[in-house]
């Protein structure tokens, strides 16, 4: 059966953050469809990638996977939480490899951090710094400026008004707020600027959405650690390549 609202999507899923984010509000260009107690949600162009993100029981997605990947671009792949993927790597020939990431979500918001000589909040007309402090920090960030879905930058600046650390929000919809392109400049790591500009995204896209959420790469345990401190908690996921 082919969804067609968010609401049918939020049912299907039981709203489940993750198919709530690839659902993006169903906006143009979503697909989704549920079977049984599997659902799926086509999204193109979705954090740079076409993605196929499913849930549910493993053969119920894997009837769902061969039904939606032949109507979408060769460019689509699973993305599911880690155990699922998993058994679909099984169920589904050719399939693999399978690519672990993670996913972090709360709706708890951070407590304010104390007031300092530094400034937190979102940035104006500042692209050129964000790029510089990318460039510097985080040269292979998924969320850079001028890129589609991507709303805004917060920053942190210094006293002396150099911005020392980012994060965006970025390809957030209406049921979930997403952070991305998050960086801190090298040399000034381990002093809290990173937690400090996270916390504020965080409690503000809590308020705008009710919940926050983000992926990481599985080796950045620093990030985790600083993520899991915010009140984040961490669900194992990955990626799958499935022939049609």
């Amino acid at each position: 059966m082919e969804l067609t609202s968010v609401e049918d999507v939020a049912a299907a899923c039981q709203d489940d953050t993750i198919v709530m984010w690839a659902a993006q509000g169903m906006r143009d260009g979503i697909r989704a469809w549920a079977h049984g107690e599997a659902v799926a949600v086509a999204s193109p162009d979705l954090n740079r990638r076409d993605r196929l993100t499913v849930r549910g029981p493993a053969d119920q997605v894997a009837v769902l996977v061969r039904r939606a990947l032949p109507e979408l671009a060769p460019s689509y792949r699973v993305m599911a939480e880690r155990d699922l993927a998993g058994e679909l790597a099984d169920l589904l020939p050719g399939s693999g490899p399978v690519r672990p990431f993670e996913w972090m979500e709360t709706t708890t918001p951070p407590a304010p951090h104390d007031a300092g000589e530094e400034e937190t909040g979102w940035l104006l007309e500042t692209d050129a710094e964000v790029s510089a402090l990318l460039t510097e920090a985080a040269p292979s960030a998924w969320a850079v400026p001028g890129l589609p879905g991507i709303r805004r930058w917060a920053g942190v600046r210094s006293a002396e008004g150099r911005l020392v650390a980012t994060a965006a929000d970025a390809w957030s919809c209406p049921e979930v707020g997403f952070v991305a392109g998050v960086a801190t400049a090298p040399a000034l790591r381990g002093r809290g600027y990173g937690r400090r500009v996270c916390a504020f995204v965080f409690r503000s896209l809590i308020a705008t959405h009710g919940r926050v959420a983000l992926v990481v790469d599985t080796d950045n345990r620093a990030a985790i650690g600083v993520y899991e401190r915010l009140g984040m908690r961490l669900r194992p996921v990955a990626a799958l390549a499935v022939p049609v």
